[in-house]
């Protein structure tokens, strides 16, 4: 169990309104000499975390500058770890690893591998490098410096730790700028990483400082109100606590799950962590995993972005093989050469977006397919309609109306509809439903779009190898929050306000309009596509198990459909780019030639 931490409050003005922010004190770094004498209940308060200001050679070929003071703009110092070749004449670009995680987060760690990187063959990565970030043994032999930076409130750098927005944006510029004037520097300043490295990828890029060569997103929430401590309106604050719990510095940590709980609707607080992607101009690789809860944030931060420079890959496997693997590692190098040291070595031929079209458990029906958009111009909207009296679905609209019900703490219902002919799936679902609660005034919606084999037998993906199961598509709904945004929404994706709260009056049956999240899957002729709907996390045992939702259920869920209640799911079908009648299909015409001759 997590130690409970001390909590202070700092009163801050954001956006026109005055926010109590909460701050938890952190891991105290300590010497490792230090460390050594203390008991093991003192261990559990800090960090060995010696500041041990020298240069050295970290690898055969590699230098290490270490604890380098940096100072931003209000006169707050951050420190940093460079890499650098140690016998480079020329100048070379810098990749920064920005990120709360430590710069040195390995140094007392058994082994020569990054830590807690499942999925990661061991030797893959040095100890040299940051958690989620490149390898600097690999980069400063391929003429790049790495500089592992120990943000705002981590380690021994000043200041509190503010997790993403305008400050923690703010120090990103000023380190860009820092960097590009050093002397080893060829003022081109790249970033890569994934999770939280790409998450602040986006705030920086937004800031435009003007020695940002190009960024590398791999895998980063866009929202994270939305997406990750109220995904759907329903509270899941424990992961947040579980990946702060190990931060270390001397001041205190931005609390995002105290705040979850203190400001559970949308205000200031919560949109300083969304990133104005109409600012973002830099060339952009961005990577999104289709079984990742970062998935929302990758697609929409690609789509958003104002950049014309930028490319969009989607795979089935979890963030770090993929970061981590030969393909990876090569495809990044690829990016950078270009952007950082000006080589012309084809990149721009890449497709503009890649699509990994799954099937089942580890196995893709296609990957790597090449398109000019996402999502696709040549998607047809289809609707199957919700039957309550079959559990069935239909193409065409019910005219009868039925009901089914469900225990809302440990119930579940499932809809099927059987695909006569190969369907592939790729996009925006969304999930209408007319719901009523009986017993309660709210209702917490946990929808799963899964795969059935002709047998009738549920056929998961993998990723992890054969470790981790995941079911399909997800969205999340708590019905009081299911007034939408507006400006978010749109025909193929609604976007909820969470501006206010609308309980459900006893007997009241409303329209809800589910968000789920984009995939790409294909189905044969004889599966099933199946619709399932309950009020908890179902899901095979996974990895990551502080993924635990704060539902608040009670009584019965009635689901309504056909007549006045016309619930259905709405699929995004792709139609194949040839048939057998035509050659061609460009811009939704059909052309029996090649429309350039």
């Amino acid at each position: 169990m997590p130690m409970e931490r001390e909590r202070f409050v700092v009163p801050t003005e954001m956006g026109g309104e005055t926010i109590g922010k909460v701050y938890a004190k952190e891991l105290r770094p300590v010497p490792m000499d230090e460390y050594r004498g203390l008991s093991e209940d003192e261990r559990r308060l800090c960090k060995p975390y010696p500041f041990d200001q020298r240069t050295y050679e970290a690898a055969p070929g590699i230098l290490c500058e270490q604890d380098v003071g940096v100072e931003m703009r209000d006169g707050t110092v951050l420190y940093a770890d460079v890499f650098r070749p140690s016998n480079a004449d020329d100048r070379v670009p810098a990749i920064l690893a920005w990120s709360n995680y430590g710069k040195r987060c390995n140094e007392y760690r058994e082994g020569d591998d990054v830590a807690y990187t499942p999925g990661v063959p061991q030797g893959s990565v040095s100890a040299l490098a940051k958690f989620e970030a490149v390898d600097p043994e690999y980069w400063c032999r391929e003429g790049y410096a790495v500089v592992n930076v120990d943000i705002r409130g981590i380690g021994y750098s000043g200041g509190y730790h503010e997790q993403f927005g305008k400050q923690d944006a703010e120090d990103g510029f000023d380190f860009v700028e820092w960097t590009a004037r050093q002397p080893w520097c060829n003022g081109k300043v790249a970033m890569a990483g994934s999770s939280a490295l790409a998450i602040s990828q986006w705030h920086i890029a937004a800031e435009q400082p003007p020695h940002l060569a190009c960024i590398a997103p791999w895998e980063g929430m866009s929202d994270l109100y939305r997406e990750s401590l109220y995904e759907g309106g329903i509270p899941c604050i424990q992961f947040t606590n579980f990946a702060t719990a190990g931060a270390c510095g001397r001041g205190g940590i931005d609390d995002q799950g105290a705040m979850a709980e203190k400001y559970p609707l949308m205000n200031a607080y919560w949109e300083d962590k969304i990133p104005d992607f109409s600012k973002i101009e830099v060339p952009a690789y961005v990577c999104a995993g289709w079984n990742h809860f970062h998935l929302r944030g990758s697609v929409i931060g690609w789509r958003k972005m104002a950049s014309k420079q930028k490319w969009l890959r989607t795979h089935r496997e979890f963030e770090w093989p993929d970061f981590y693997s030969r393909e990876g590692v090569a495809e990044l190098k690829a990016f950078f050469d270009r952007y950082c040291k000006g080589i012309r070595n084809g990149w721009e031929s890449t497709p503009r977006v890649r699509i990994a079209v799954q099937d089942r458990f580890d196995e893709d029906w296609c990957t790597a397919r090449p398109e000019k958009e996402f999502p696709l111009a040549r998607t047809r909207y289809e609707r199957l309609h919700l039957d309550a009296a079959t559990m069935g679905m239909a193409a065409d609209p019910l005219g009868a109306e039925a009901q089914v019900r469900y225990d809302g703490q440990t119930g579940q219902i499932e809809f099927d509809y059987v695909f006569a002919e190969e369907t592939e799936l790729t996009g925006y679902p969304m999930l209408r439903l007319w719901v009523e609660a009986d017993g309660h005034d709210d209702m917490d919606l946990f929808v799963t779009l899964k795969k059935l084999s002709t047998a009738g037998v549920e056929q998961p993906v993998t990723v992890f190898g054969d470790t981790a199961p995941h079911p399909g598509a997800w969205g999340k709904m708590r019905v009081s929050h299911r007034e939408l945004d507006p400006e978010l929404s749109s025909d193929f994706q609604p976007v909820q306000a969470h501006r206010r709260e609308r309980k459900l009056a006893p007997g009241e049956i409303v329209p809800v309009d589910i968000e789920i999240n984009p995939t790409s899957r294909i189905w044969h002729a004889g599966e099933t596509l199946r619709v399932q709907v309950a009020g908890r996390y179902l899901r095979d045992p996974h990895w990551i198990e502080p993924l635990v939702w704060e539902t608040d259920n009670k009584g019965d869920h009635i689901v309504h459909t056909g007549g006045r209640y016309d619930s259905y799911v709405q699929i995004p079908v792709i139609p194949p780019k040839y048939n057998e009648r035509t050659v061609f299909v460009v811009d939704g015409d059909e052309h029996p030639t090649h429309p350039i001759f």
